[in-house]
């Protein structure tokens, strides 16, 4: 009998910590937002045709997240800086922390671009966006690719 109380006894402390660590992670959650949630205010998504408009008119440093077998498989938009992975160098950013940057990746399921996205953003590079679409969305869209460099 006495193992069964402090059984249940367990089981209630148990029961109403989790309550309270859960209550107290969604109450301080409410009250400040994460810094990727920040984060994410400066990253604007921006439409193929306006990295059309950009690569044309050299508005904008545009720069692929993408992995070497999507290049391969996809190519690349014409003049865009290749990035070996998310935590790239930041000596690849312009100078000027207000050039208007682009980063995409594959596709619209593809995050690669936001993490090399926000990693600009906490830089302090004020005009940082997204091309949801990714290289998948500039070929369907009928849009010409450089090939690939070959390493």
């Amino acid at each position: 009998m006495f193992i069964q109380i402090a059984k249940l006894s367990f089981a209630g402390a148990l029961c109403a910590t989790l309550a309270v660590a859960c209550h107290s992670s969604s109450t301080a959650e409410q009250a400040a937002p994460s810094a990727p949630a920040a984060e994410e205010k400066k990253i604007a998504e921006v439409t193929v045709s306006d990295v059309q408009t950009f690569v044309k008119t050299k508005s904008a440093t545009v720069f692929d997240a993408n992995d070497d077998d999507t290049r391969k498989e996809y190519g690349v938009v014409p003049g865009a800086v290749l990035l070996a992975n998310k935590e790239y160098p930041l000596s690849l950013l312009p100078a000027a922390k207000t050039d208007k940057l682009v980063f995409y990746c594959g596709g619209t399921q593809c995050r690669a671009s936001d993490k090399a996205a926000a990693r600009a953003a906490s830089a302090g590079y004020s005009d940082v966006n997204v091309m949801r679409a990714g290289i998948r969305g500039w070929k369907e869209a009928g849009q010409a690719t450089s090939p690939a460099p070959q390493s």
